[in-house]
């Protein structure tokens, strides 16, 4: 067991307050450590992988420039005439830099049944753009839908067909699917912020968007994508283009689809980030060195993935805090006190943490105290308030409109206004 590096899972888990965290350290495309913590089904189960979706995008395309089928500088309307977009370049949608606006019209897209493409493009025009082209990053998922209907029409085929049958399987990555396995996948998650519960959130077909973000994988199949990354493989795509997808674009820290991550050790590691409704997920690689990290969650938010990347490389000191587990019933006496209160003007939150309430300051991000709720009082057991009794202040109605404890009092409004 690597103890440094299961402190990091074990930490993120309990302080973020994630159902599930599955990690491991990778070498020459293999699995060298992997590890659990929350209540998961094990390290092999499937996650939703989010925007990691557009490196395989990102791949396809260049095939297609290795193959002659594309110049980079092209603009996308020399293969998608239709779009309002067509004089983007394929390398500035590869980069972020078109203008282009991050997502799509309408409902949020990775929450809600995805449509076809002749729909997608026929409501995001030219006249969404938000940036003059080439004047900053700007990052967009609308780009990459494009970009996976260009190879897509480029290979007369579908954009799943292509990833499955020119990257996936030729590569042994038989657990990166489209749809989630049956029975071997984790149920994405949202947490209620102030009750701990948890919300199922939808694992929709996102359609015309999927370039941009809808395969599930696990940690063994994004090792062997890792050292892809590091590689290359004769066949499939050279080390030289890798080379060119390593090379940060308009901004420092990404390339042609692919995230540059800096450590604070100088080196710089690829890869990408994801996210999606009830999944975050995170794999990164040195190439020179073919070491990676990867690591995927069940929850909707709660973790940088960059933090989470960089905490996996050199690992933290052993974890001496709790698991977090999800709220069931919350009792109505610590119910009622949930929410946003005010000590003067400075904003703190309460929160049901195991069993617990909890009192942070917003500002500091900072857990202050915890509470015990008893038959007859609410007593501190952690922090200042350590041993007092949190006393509550109510209206002619009944409802909470302050409490106090030891002098402080919290009130809804800034200064009870």
């Amino acid at each position: 067991m690597d103890v440094r590096r299961q402190a990091v899972l074990d930490r993120y888990q309990g302080e973020s307050r994630l159902p599930s965290v599955v990690g491991g350290t990778v070498q020459d495309g293999r699995l060298t450590w992997s590890g659990l913590a929350g209540d998961g089904d094990g390290v092999g189960t499937q996650y939703r992988i989010g925007s990691i979706t557009k490196t395989v995008t990102a791949v396809l395309v260049l095939q297609c420039r290795d193959d002659g089928l594309l110049d980079l500088d092209d603009p996308v309307g020399r293969f998608i005439p239709e779009t309002g977009y067509r004089d983007a370049s394929v390398r500035s949608l590869l980069t972020h830099s078109s203008g282009m606006q991050a997502e799509p019209v309408g409902s949020w897209w990775e929450r809600s049944p995805g449509t076809g493409f002749s729909d997608l493009v026929a409501r995001n025009g030219v006249e969404g753009q938000v940036l003059r082209p080439g004047t900053a990053f700007h990052y967009s998922n609308l780009g990459f839908a494009l970009l996976g209907e260009c190879v897509a029409r480029l290979r007369s085929a579908d954009w799943w067909t292509l990833a499955r049958t020119r990257l996936l399987e030729p590569l042994g990555m038989t657990r990166t699917t489209y749809d989630p396995l049956p029975g071997a996948h984790a149920t994405g998650r949202s947490v209620g912020h102030f009750t701990g519960t948890l919300s199922t959130e939808p694992h929709e077909d996102t359609g015309a968007m999927a370039p941009a973000g809808q395969l599930w994988s696990t940690l063994a199949d994004l090792a062997l994508w890792l050292d892809f990354l590091a590689l290359g493989r004769p066949g499939i795509l050279e080390a030289t283009s890798l080379d060119a997808m390593a090379t940060p674009g308009i901004a420092e820290d990404y390339g042609l689809g692919l995230r540059l991550l800096k450590l604070e050790d100088g080196r710089r590691l690829v890869g990408h980030t994801g996210s999606m409704p009830g999944f975050l997920a995170t794999a990164f690689v040195d190439r020179s060195t073919r070491e990676g990290v990867v690591a995927l969650a069940n929850a909707t938010t709660g973790v940088s993935t960059d933090a989470l990347a960089r905490a996996l490389v050199v690992g933290q000191e052993p974890y001496d805090g709790e698991a977090w587990s999800p709220s069931g019933h919350v009792p109505e006496r610590a119910a009622e006190l949930l929410g946003l209160w005010f000590w003067g003007n400075t904003a703190h939150e309460v929160r049901w943490t195991n069993q617990l309430l909890e009192l942070w300051t917003i500002a500091d991000a900072e857990l202050s105290d915890r509470f015990v709720v008893e038959p007859d009082r609410i007593r501190g057991i952690q922090g200042y308030l350590l041993g007092e009794t949190l006393i509550v202040q109510r209206d002619d109605q009944g409802l909470p409109v302050a409490f106090e404890c030891a002098t402080f009092v919290f009130t809804r409004t800034p200064y009870g206004r």
